[in-house]
């Protein structure tokens, strides 16, 4: 598996749509849910600057094949003063970062 993080800040005036276009990423994978991917986004405190954690097989990215992804890749780079910075992360340990959440195990 090979885990990414990308951090990228947006144009203030760009924050809502940025934001928009992410939900939207999620609302397709909820329903295309693609195999062997997890995947995070968060905002961070100042409001403009963004996050993303992914996890996938390192062949392929599922994400690629996903299309309100590549409806927000398409114009990223226009909505930000920080452009995306993409960093490959070695994984220590983790606990529960991307599994269940601690109240749906029982």
């Amino acid at each position: 598996m090979k885990h990414v993080m990308i951090k990228y800040r947006v144009k203030a005036d760009q924050a809502e749509e940025n934001e928009a276009l992410v939900r939207a990423v999620y609302d397709e994978l909820h329903l295309s849910e693609p195999a062997g991917l997890r995947y995070a986004t968060f905002k961070l405190e100042d409001g403009v600057s963004f996050v993303h954690i992914a996890e996938a097989p390192d062949a392929e990215n599922p994400l690629s094949e996903v299309s309100a992804f590549k409806r927000f890749q398409a114009n990223v780079r226009d909505r930000c003063d920080q452009p995306p910075a993409a960093t490959e992360l070695t994984e220590v340990g983790s606990y529960r970062l991307f599994g269940e959440s601690a109240s749906a195990q029982t």
